[in-house]
């Protein structure tokens, strides 16, 4: 167990006074056997006219500030404190009939899984490149297969910051051999869910050790949960090769990327008034007797 601290600071600034709209925040970690919160603190500048709480329907939290009057500069300044129990296992508790591959999901477990194995970006080159990982002979290991494309991804292409929103295609990650921890993470959902295998995207926070040699540092992170019988969803992280949730934090889950933005909303102002924000994330962690 260790016990971590992140505070994540976003401003967004503004040439002329705006009137902002309703804004959405998704800062606050999902609790869980393996991971507990010890204190929690948003500070918003201006201070809102009214904030309130609520579980988006994949029980997600989050935040929802509305305004007045005018500002030419909005920051948000999340704060947490949390226990981290890491649940990396060197063999997981994986049912019988779906430890090696193919496998079909049980008539129970599909129906609440539809969505986890729909495609959104179909591509036929993305399912030849997931035939790589599979063995010669009829079956292969299921957990050998995600294994396998989760470090393909980091040893075949490189990692790179972009600041642009949305995702490229998996398609494009491929072909121009690099990507960001977000496009990573739906390459390897659409190459799984070519597979049969239902998954879905997370974003959070990843806690990088000095000399760790991990990447997507000073910033969110995003990596996916594959959903494997028996030992449920595995949370596995293409740009750093880790599988289980070491050194990773979640705070958002959902189908697609879209779904779970740590921050979003509206303004109204003139043309042009938007002149750009800034983002800054810190995970560390908390000394024995701090």
């Amino acid at each position: 167990m260790s016990i971590l601290t992140v505070q994540h600071c976003t401003v967004y600034r503004y040439s002329h006074p705006v009137e902002l709209g309703e804004h959405r925040m998704m800062f606050r970690p999902r609790e869980s056997y393996d991971l507990k919160l010890i204190q929690t603190s948003l500070v918003i500048k201006p201070e809102p006219a009214h904030l309130r709480w609520l579980h988006d329907p994949f029980d997600n939290s989050v935040a929802v500030a509305t305004f007045e009057g005018t500002t030419s500069e909005l920051s948000f300044e999340s704060t947490v404190t949390l226990e981290h129990f890491e649940t990396t296992l060197p063999e997981y508790p994986i049912e019988t009939y779906a430890r090696t591959y193919p496998f079909r999901y049980s008539d129970e477990d599909f129906p609440n899984l539809e969505r986890a194995l729909a495609h959104h970006y179909p591509s036929i080159k993305v399912a030849q490149w997931a035939l790589q990982f599979l063995d010669p002979s009829e079956t292969t290991g299921t957990m050998k297969i995600l294994t396998a494309m989760n470090n393909g991804i980091r040893q075949q292409l490189k990692y790179t910051v972009r600041t642009e929103k949305g995702v490229q295609t998996p398609e494009e990650t491929l072909l121009s051999k690099r990507g960001s921890c977000r496009d990573f993470a739906v390459l390897m959902m659409e190459a799984a869910k070519s597979l049969g295998i239902a998954v879905r995207f997370v974003s959070g926070y990843v806690y990088i050790p000095d000399a760790s040699g991990l990447a997507s540092g000073g910033a969110t992170h995003a990596w996916l949960q594959a959903y494997l019988p028996g030992a449920g969803w595995i949370d596995f992280c293409p740009t750093n090769s880790i599988i289980g949730n070491r050194n990773l934090i979640r705070v958002g889950v959902a189908w697609t990327p879209e779904q779970v933005l740590p921050l979003w909303g509206t303004y109204d102002g003139p043309p042009g008034s938007f002149l750009g924000m800034d983002v800054t994330v810190n995970v560390t962690e908390v000394a024995d007797g701090a």
